[in-house]
């Protein structure tokens, strides 16, 4: 991309080397075992991918047959083919692929696949973020999602979904620069229509609650790990469990001995420190996770996470 402020990064390659093309594959899907055999057609491939940490889209052209194992650990993904097909997840929940027909790759485990004369079209999010977005729509602490890739989406949802993947290929992939605010915004709305398409199930953890948490105050907590990563305060917190903020703040001194902004802030905070742990130095920074989660002034955000966990942010990164 030419413009500097356009938060899109690209990838092509091409080529007509076998071997060539299985490296690359196995590496832009952190795969294994990945093997190849030609067709009736002279081989050729092509792989493109256009898009951000939130939302990116690759297409794959691969003239023969590859068969392989892959596991998607830090995304979400959405494939379809326009011509060849194959199998998913051979061996297990085995699904075949029929060109125009939008599936989602198996989730939370390795799987193997079989694909022949492909041309392929993928859309993928980060894990984090889908994870969040469903956990706003569901209402509840976000956690790993397990979509059911045998069963079919309505067809009433199909035709929402591919109408909102067009307007959001004319997005990312469009020649025109895009903000960061409209790359978020179609990723926001693309990750919710696949979540509104696609059967699956949020494996929720346990809330942790504190003792003594009971009544408006356990519903308060749970608000609070299941809106942690949005910019509820203490007052939106009061607003739902049907208190005033005085209220809020008398009950939670009361019962578990702490305030309420403080519960949430301790909330975040472990948020960042699962993200920062997941995370590695030349991926992200301190600073870009903790405005994420809502602390805009850096050290305080470092004093206050080191208060609680006894290391600085960039330790934890660093580990």
């Amino acid at each position: 991309m030419n413009d500097q402020s356009d938060p899109r990064s690209s990838f092509e390659t091409s080529g007509t080397v076998l071997e060539d093309a299985l490296r690359m594959y196995e590496d832009a899907y952190e795969g294994a075992g990945f093997a190849a055999a030609r067709t009736d057609r002279p081989f050729a491939y092509r792989f493109r991918g256009v898009g951000n940490d939130q939302i990116s889209f690759r297409s794959t052209r691969f003239d023969a047959r590859v068969r392989g194992e892959v596991e998607l650990q830090d995304e979400y993904a959405v494939m379809w083919t326009a011509d060849g097909g194959g199998r998913i997840d051979i061996g297990r929940d085995e699904a075949q692929l029929r060109p125009g027909s939008p599936m989602m790759f198996p989730t939370g485990r390795p799987f193997v696949f079989e694909l022949a004369d492909v041309r392929q079209s993928l859309v993928q999010f980060e894990r984090t973020h889908l994870e969040e977005m469903a956990a706003e729509l569901h209402g509840v602490q976000p956690g790993p999602l397990v979509f059911d890739h045998t069963a079919a989406p309505r067809p009433e949802d199909l035709r929402v979904w591919n109408q909102q993947v067009q307007r959001a290929a004319g997005v990312v992939l469009g020649s025109p620069p895009v903000s960061v605010i409209g790359l978020a915004e179609i990723a926001r709305a693309t990750a919710l229509a696949l979540l509104k398409t696609f059967p699956h199930r949020l494996l929720a953890p346990q809330v942790p609650l504190p003792q003594g948490a009971t009544g408006r105050v356990r519903e308060a907590v749970e608000y609070m790990h299941a809106f942690a990563h949005t910019p509820i305060s203490t007052t939106d917190v009061a607003d739902h469990v049907g208190l005033s903020v005085r209220g809020l703040q008398q009950a939670f001194q009361r019962q578990v001995g702490t305030a309420p902004n403080s519960m949430l802030r301790g909330i975040r905070l472990d948020r960042i420190r699962e993200e920062l742990r997941r995370g590695a130095p030349g991926e992200l920074t301190v600073a870009a996770v903790a405005v994420r989660w809502g602390f805009a002034h850096l050290g305080r955000f470092s004093a206050a996470y080191a208060t609680r966990f006894g290391e600085y942010p960039r330790d934890t990164l660093q580990a």
